[in-house]
C-alpha cells in the first residue's frame, strides 16, 4: 500500500472533518498531491491539490472556501480539512501522489458521509 487515507466519517450538514493521508514509503514526501473524490454513480473529481512546497494549491470551484489543502513534509501526510459541509460532499475520498505529471500512487479511500 502506497498511500493510507483516514478520518472519514459520518456528520450532519455544516459539520467538519479532517482527512489525513500518510505514505508509510514517504512517496508523499517530495511529490505533488492530490484529494479526489466519487460519488456514487459519479465520476471521480479532482477536489484539491498541493504542491510538494506547500504552494501553489488548487481548489475545485465547489469546495473552495470550505475546504484546505496542507502537508506535513517531515511526517509524509497530507490533510484536508473539510467544513461545512454539505450532503453533496458525500463521497469516497482517496489521496494520490504525483509523480511528474501524473497521480501516480494511491491509497484505498476513506468515506465522507453528509446528512442533512
Amino acid at each position: 500500500v502506497q498511500l493510507q487515507a483516514s478520518g472519514g466519517g459520518s456528520v450532519q450538514t455544516g459539520g467538519s472533518l479532517r482527512l489525513s493521508c500518510t505514505s508509510p514509503r514517504r512517496t508523499l514526501s517530495n511529490n505533488g498531491a492530490g484529494w479526489f473524490r466519487q460519488a456514487p454513480g459519479q465520476e471521480r473529481e479532482l477536489v484539491a491539490a498541493i504542491s510538494w512546497s506547500g504552494e501553489p494549491t488548487y481548489y475545485a470551484d465547489s469546495v473552495k472556501g470550505r475546504f484546505t489543502v496542507s502537508r506535513d513534509n517531515a511526517k509524509s501526510t497530507v490533510y484536508l480539512q473539510m467544513n461545512s459541509l454539505k450532503p453533496e460532499d458525500t463521497a469516497l475520498y482517496s489521496c494520490a501522489s504525483k509523480q511528474g505529471p501524473v497521480y501516480r500512487y494511491w491509497g484505498q479511500g476513506t468515506l465522507v458521509t453528509v446528512s442533512s
